[in-house]
């Protein structure tokens, strides 16, 4: 059973060593759940749909459904506050150190130095959910076609989601008939 110290902290030392916040914490979520046995690696993509979805962060969506799925209510409060709270004490020192040095060369070309980091630690968990869900010819198809509509062509991921829940359910309700035919 687990207790509501182990997931305080194990959303504290994500909270405090994931820089980037959001799809950057996502890799060190995952393994760290995944390796608790807290969620199947099959469901985190789930996790991560349903996080993305609701309104708020990201990191603090997962922490919220992941202590929901461990302990209720209680658990995902402990999670959300274990996640937010290092970043909170963080950005404070940082505000009250980061004033006198804000212009200084050194500072900025190490910020510079962590973005492709940042860029790395987004793009390695999507890479890996893209293998893990796409099973089919025609998934990678999908991926394809949707991460240049919304990364080169700057097309809206709303418009995209709208076409594909009117496109599934259009399937959906074909496969229907076809099934129904098929009982007469």
């Amino acid at each position: 059973m687990v207790s509501y110290w182990q997931i305080f902290l194990v959303f504290a030392k994500i909270g405090a060593f994931t820089i980037g916040g959001g799809m950057a914490m996502i890799p060190l979520i995952q393994s760290e759940i995944v390796r608790r046995g807290w969620l199947k690696d099959e469901d985190f993509p789930d996790i991560i749909a349903l996080s993305q979805s609701a309104p708020g962060l990201l990191a603090v969506n997962i922490a919220i459904f992941t202590g929901y799925r461990l302990k209720k209510t209680k658990g995902s409060i402990v999670a959300t506050l274990a996640s937010v709270l290092p970043s909170i004490v963080i950005i404070l020192l940082i505000a009250m150190i980061f004033t006198g040095y804000q212009d200084n060369p050194t500072v900025i070309s190490v910020f510079k130095g962590i973005r492709p980091v940042v860029v790395a630690l987004i793009a390695v968990p999507m890479l890996q959910m893209a293998r893990k869900s796409n099973r089919h010819w025609w998934s990678y198809l999908i991926s394809a076609a949707v991460l240049c509509l919304v990364g080169l062509l700057k097309v809206s991921p709303i418009y995209i989601l709208i076409v594909v829940i009117v496109i599934s359910f259009a399937i959906a309700k074909f496969n229907d008939r076809k099934r129904r035919e098929k009982l007469k």
